[in-house]
């Protein structure tokens, strides 16, 4: 898909981090851009910056695990700009690392599950039907994780469910709009291939009501700078991937047409192959002994 000058971007969780790193260069690209996020004054931030710059720019406070607040914000961009060319499901949250699985309160699992999951679902629903109608080119891009789309990380088990389970909506939306012969494509991101500066291990800043904790917080880290002193102290190296380089990789993808925007990495490519040995010869899953160990 060519990205032009006068086509609209949709972007969740644009407040910052990747999402905002995506928007920045949808909007270098000549594109208008709608920057959703569940926080307001980061969001405003966010869109005065880019509007500054130049871009055309709609901001919606939305919460992506609320279907209606989706609805609303797919009805707001149909009527500033029109058809949708690019959406990006990207709004994520980190539930953190409360021990092992069954340890986690049922609110950890249902707020990780309404935001990761049910939010890019929500995003599919309410934007690809007007996609379709459109009849011009677009793409959606769903951003998953490596620390579950790749190889789960059973230290992080709500959070890397979630993330496996996008990559299959991802595949089957693909399978869906092939089907319809769409001029739509579909992409599944993953972010990496090292740690990324985002607020995602501060989630709980935006943890709803509604999905609090009955107990506290289990995690030893309250943010990414703890773990990352931590790590170091230990003799731990902790190596960064830039917001601009995933924001890059998902314009390159989208040019091609590439389902799998996945950055190079030689650990990554070890993580699947030995998963995938692991299916093949219907062996133990090897490939987590050193959590086990652990």
């Amino acid at each position: 898909m060519r990205l032009e000058a006068g086509q609209t971007a949709v972007v969740t969780g644009a407040a910052g981090g990747i999402g905002l790193a995506m928007a920045r260069r949808f909007a270098a690209e000549g594109l208008s851009v709608v920057l959703a996020d569940v926080e307001r004054a980061p969001l405003e931030r966010a869109a005065d910056e880019l509007r500054a710059a130049g871009a055309r720019v709609l901001a919606r406070e939305t919460d992506v695990s609320d279907p209606g607040s989706v609805e609303e914000l797919a009805e707001a961009v149909h009527d500033t700009f029109g058809a949708v060319h690019v959406l990006c499901n990207n709004a994520g949250v980190g539930s953190g690392a409360e021990g092992r699985m069954w340890e986690h309160e049922l609110n950890d699992w249902k707020w990780a599950f309404a935001v990761n999951v049910w939010g890019v679902f929500h995003g599919i629903r309410a934007f690809v039907p007007r996609m379709l109608a459109s009849g011009e080119p677009g793409h959606v891009v769903n951003t998953s994780s490596g620390d579950g789309g790749i190889a789960p990380l059973p230290t992080a088990s709500v959070y890397a469910v979630t993330k496996s389970a996008v990559v299959t909506m991802t595949e089957s939306l693909y399978a869906h709009l092939r089907a319809e012969g769409a001029r739509v494509g579909a992409s599944v991101l993953f972010p990496g291939p090292h740690m990324l500066r985002t607020g995602l291990w501060e989630s709980y800043r935006n943890r709803p009501a509604r999905y609090a904790k009955t107990r506290p917080r289990k995690t030893p880290y309250r943010s990414l700078d703890q773990w990352e002193a931590a790590m170091r102290e230990a003799g731990h190296e902790v190596r960064f991937t830039p917001v601009e380089e995933v924001a890059g990789l998902v314009v390159e993808g989208i040019r091609d047409d590439r389902f799998w925007m996945l950055p190079p990495s030689e650990h990554s490519d070890a993580q699947i192959r030995a998963r995938a040995r692991s299916m093949l010869e219907r062996a133990d899953p090897d490939y987590l002994e050193s959590f086990i160990l652990g």
